[in-house]
């Protein structure tokens, strides 16, 4: 009897302690998920500001005369913006506000580069583009690496502008450019330079003498510190 006693105390314990452990890990989820929510909240209603400035931005160029486009017509929003979804679908997930943050990131990026392109050939302004598409790691295992090799190409040419795009964003607009540079997703990474498409992995080497070679940009010099 005694031993059934204590048997039934014993269950009873472990039970408590089991469900205790339960509405603890309960809570914690919640916790944590509610602070993404609120993040990706306050995300987007920054997010939301800069997609407002950008396009008022983009309409305002397209208004003004040569003699009042700054030398650098890209808008810098543009920047903050993809760091701010980067550190969105990094910290959050691919989640559906993400996925939508993305597409229409990518609009605005087309519309960037289409504005500045028109403002170039219209005013003489000199500008420098490429166009990178590329997919997941899994998908692509040098995709990563020739984000890298692009961050730096950037870093040495300030007056540089790239335009990265999901190959599967499921987006008419990027549909519509991929069809036109004839990039199949078997040849990822892929860059536009000039107008030609590069297929595969292409180091700073290459890139920077294609750069210079069809933009005439040259290497930033390096800033001096202060003696």
């Amino acid at each position: 009897m005694n031993s059934n006693i204590i048997d039934w105390k014993k269950y009873l314990v472990v039970f408590l302690i089991t469900v205790g452990l339960f509405f603890t890990a309960s809570s914690v989820s919640n916790y944590f998920g509610n602070k993404k929510i609120d993040q990706l909240k306050n995300i987007q209603d920054k997010i939301a500001i800069d997609i407002l400035s950008s396009e008022t931005q983009f309409s305002l160029l397209s208004e003004l005369s040569c003699k009042n486009i700054p030398d650098s017509v890209f808008s810098r929003e543009l920047g903050e913006l993809g760091n701010k979804l980067e550190w969105s679908q990094d910290n959050l997930g691919d989640t559906a506000e993400v996925s939508y943050l993305k597409k229409y990131y990518s609009l605005l990026q087309i519309k960037d580069y289409l504005l500045a392109k028109k403002i170039s050939e219209r005013c003489k302004v000199k500008s420098a583009f490429i166009l990178y598409f590329y997919t997941t790691a899994e998908n692509c295992a040098l995709c990563r690496e020739e984000s890298l090799v692009l961050s730096k190409l950037r870093a040495e040419y300030p007056e540089l502008r790239v335009y990265s795009f999901d190959y599967s964003t499921d987006l008419s607009a990027v549909k519509a450019m991929i069809q036109i540079y004839k990039i199949k997703d078997t040849e990822l990474p892929a860059l536009v330079i000039d107008d030609d498409a590069l297929t595969g992995f292409h180091d700073i080497e290459e890139l920077s003498a294609l750069v210079e070679e069809s933009f005439k940009l040259k290497v930033a010099e390096p800033v001096k510190a202060d003696s």
